[in-house]
């Protein structure tokens, strides 16, 4: 896991670091709502996430034609769905995933902070946030991504 934010107790005896669960997508520093890791094609400005180096998707630009960008993790949510059954390590059922359009352009498929789909609905506005999901081994904090309607809290 790459790089976090120190943290102290309010004693200030224990540091801990705060910890990406996926440092690829996101920083566990940085700007509240956290930016998201995406990139955009020099050529034709298309923007997308997650990051990859293949090349673009659209007018078919070299990896070296991209460039990473920051996204400001807000979006428009057009469809969602609650899980009730997962048999998967790492969260618990209930849980609601979402379809997101960013206001950037990529379309994404999130994990929401709601449990249900109780007072959702399709065109709701949502924006990114970090959830604890837990410590290593350490005893730093492990963060998600995760989408929760604006408003909400």
């Amino acid at each position: 896991m790459a790089s976090g934010k120190i943290l102290s107790s309010e004693k200030g005896t224990a540091i801990t670091m705060r910890i990406a669960a996926h440092p690829q997508l996101y920083s566990p520093d940085g700007p509240a709502p956290p930016e998201l890791k995406g990139g955009r094609c020099r050529s034709c400005g298309y923007v997308f996430f997650p990051p990859h180096r293949y090349g673009c998707e659209v007018c078919g630009a070299p990896p070296d034609g991209l460039e990473p960008v920051s996204l400001a993790g807000r979006g428009v949510l057009r469809s969602f769905a609650t899980v009730h059954f997962h048999q998967g390590a790492g969260i618990e059922a209930p849980f609601t995933v979402g379809s997101i359009v960013l206001d950037e352009g990529p379309a994404i498929h999130a994990v929401l902070t709601c449990r249900t789909d109780e007072g959702l609905r399709s065109g709701d506005r949502v924006r990114s946030i970090l959830v604890t999901q837990g410590q290593d081994g350490s005893g730093n904090e492990i963060v998600e991504l995760r989408f929760e309607k604006i408003g909400e809290r």
